[in-house]
């Protein structure tokens, strides 16, 4: 096995969204990671997690069956993480709560995987990556067209806040347990990690930058030069030319640097219109035209590639950053590794199809484990 977790057991309790991203990560990074899985899986949203899935093996258990409480105990006295996200209170009443695991393996890092957290008082409320994003401000700047706030997919919330968050906090755990024999219990909840992700735009607010109208800002697309313009066959060009010496750069390709002086770039009261003839400009050639134009040159400017057009990016295709596996595209693992890299594997087979294997290597009988 490849990757730096080489060695990390993590048991994997299934559930949908966040929690299997982040054992997506940790299976990427090298960890064996054994995905528990309920009697039928996660049934309709299966095909939404295929690539989510990558890399693990498949254990089903019925954890409201005594049997299956037993056999996930006695699998978590050999792991050194255990993720898992249920509302706050339902693994312990089944028993399988951090007080009684980690009895057994106080060395277990206990990942909690939630959308408001373990505690508070919306604790036990159902929500999605929507409403923990809009909770946290991290949903009120992102500008659409009608003025209305857009949800950027589950990216945020889910992923950013939620997966990555779990895994930074586990692998920190870890290190800790590595050194003092000690586990923890990890509260990994979107709300608090999309918090986390408004850092920046809070600071900008505290420093007067924000002004707080939606879409007059640097980074919500008010800024003429940090924004997205359609290109004449109906594609998208991505600006992205905060600095001056890239400003101008940008005002020369766009064959604009006699008609638009860079040192007005941050003169808001000129944004408007400076905006109207970057759109009007980048309307009047393709994407391609735009493609050879901008090419390899220090204006940050990029087209937007679709998701069937990932594959084809030359720098993206030169890095490997997407591959071909199965019927479709995947994202290749991330970040890299000079010493320990990482290799793409597969989910497992079928639901619960590893399940003999597990229980017989961990010496567990499903019936008396």
């Amino acid at each position: 096995m490849t990757g730096p977790l080489s060695g990390v057991l993590v048991i994997e309790v299934g559930g949908i969204g966040p929690g299997p991203f982040a054992g997506m990560l940790l299976a990427d990074m090298g960890a064996e990671v054994i995905r528990v899985d309920r009697p039928g899986g996660i049934g309709p949203l299966a095909p939404l997690h295929s690539i989510l899935l990558r890399g693990r093996k498949s254990v089903v258990l019925d954890l409201k069956a005594s049997d299956g409480q037993r056999a996930l105990a006695s699998l978590s006295m050999h792991a050194d993480i255990l993720i898992e996200g249920f509302r706050p209170g339902v693994m312990e009443r089944l028993g399988l709560g951090p007080d009684d695991l980690m009895t057994d393996n106080p060395a277990l890092i206990y990942g909690r995987m939630t959308g408001w957290g373990q505690t508070g008082p919306l604790a036990h409320i159902a929500g999605h990556d929507i409403n923990y994003i809009a909770a946290a401000g991290a949903l009120e700047p992102i500008v659409g067209g009608d003025d209305a706030p857009v949800p950027p997919l589950n990216m945020l919330g889910d992923f950013g806040g939620g997966g990555m968050l779990l895994v930074a906090g586990v692998l920190a755990a870890l290190h800790h347990a590595k050194a003092t024999g000690a586990g923890q219990v990890v509260d990994a909840a979107i709300v608090d990690g999309a918090a986390t992700l408004t850092a920046m735009h809070h600071s900008m607010k505290n420093s007067g930058t924000w002004t707080g109208a939606r879409g007059e800002n640097l980074f919500d697309g008010g800024a003429p030069y940090y924004r997205v313009y359609r290109t004449a066959d109906g594609g998208w060009l991505a600006v992205g030319a905060i600095e001056p010496q890239f400003y101008q750069r940008l005002l020369s390709r766009l064959q604009l640097d006699t008609e638009l002086a860079p040192e007005n770039q941050n003169d808001r009261a000129q944004w408007p219109a400076t905006r109207m003839r970057f759109a009007q400009r980048i309307a009047e050639k393709t994407r391609e035209e735009w493609m050879a134009i901008f090419d390899r040159t220090d204006a940050c400017v990029t087209v937007l590639a679709s998701a069937e057009d990932v594959r084809r990016h030359p720098h993206l295709a030169a890095r490997g950053t997407f591959v071909a596996a199965g019927d479709g595209v995947q994202p290749a693992p991330a970040p890299r590794f000079s010493g320990t890299p990482l290799k793409l594997r597969a989910p497992a087979e079928n639901v619960g199809g590893d399940t003999a294997e597990i229980l017989s290597r961990f010496g567990i009988d499903i019936g008396t484990a």
